[in-house]
């Protein structure tokens, strides 16, 4: 398989050498490098990629600050001179974290352990392909059953690494089940259901109250939206108000 990155980085340095050792493993492509996170920030909603190598230290925008935004779908590996970022790293899920200067060695083993991560996703999706949707429900596995989940029913869509938490009407206990964000997306063909925040779906039909920066779904809990989400989320709200009461 082929693994699509980008780098980032404010170091014209590192970015070459990263350059030389991305040209030179087989299974990655680059797509793109960005001398700060704030470019990166526009660049990744244009041109999506698999996985980032992302520089720590920058100005305007950190590297910790930045991966909170990164689309869940995009894994990142740090890189930066200060030892001491490394638990910040893994506290934001990092796929690796690599300590400049970078040997090719060090890189080659971080990249692999990105294959074998997308690899293990690859066969996850392959696997739900198996489950099938109709035009009002899909089915998910879940407790060693198949379960048929009709769209109506479902509150909000939340996301945990590698599993996500269907929250239905008229059920107290989410229903658990392991499969990625990105794959429920693609059965989710109404357009009532948003992507508000890296880790949550929302039914907008479940909405009871917008406020700045969530939303109050049925049930009474508040839904963070993200910035990257933001501008999506307020125009279907403000097609659906009447006059010219819009939000900002």
């Amino acid at each position: 398989m082929t693994i699509t990155c980008s780098i980032v980085d404010d170091e014209p340095l590192a970015i070459s050498l990263l350059e030389s050792y991305v040209s030179k493993t087989p299974f990655l492509e680059l797509r793109a490098t960005y001398s700060s996170a704030v470019e990166a920030l526009e660049g990744l909603r244009r041109f999506p990629v698999d996985l980032l190598f992302l520089d720590i230290q920058m100005p305007e925008l950190t590297g910790l600050e930045f991966s909170k935004i990164v689309p869940p779908e995009t894994r990142i590996v740090f890189t930066t001179a200060y030892s001491q970022y490394a638990l910040e790293g893994y506290k934001v899920n990092a796929l690796d974290y690599l300590l400049k200067p970078i040997s090719y060695t060090d890189f080659l083993e971080s990249a692999n352990r990105a294959l074998t991560w997308f690899s293990h996703i690859e066969r996850q999706v392959a696997n739900d392909r198996l489950v099938t949707a109709t035009t009002d429900s899909f089915f998910v596995k879940s407790e060693h059953k198949i379960i048929r989940i009709p769209f109506a029913e479902i509150i909000y869509i939340e996301g945990l690494k590698d599993y996500v938490k269907i929250h239905l009407r008229g059920r107290s206990k989410a229903l658990l089940t392991l499969t990625s964000m990105k794959s429920l997306e693609n059965y989710l063909s109404t357009g009532s259901f948003l992507r508000i925040h890296r880790s949550f779906i929302v039914n907008m039909q479940a909405v009871v109250q917008v406020e700045r920066g969530q939303l109050v779904v049925e049930g009474g809990r508040p839904l963070p939206i993200s910035d990257s989400f933001r501008e999506q989320v307020m125009n279907y709200v403000n097609a659906r108000m009447p006059g010219d009461r819009r939000m900002p």
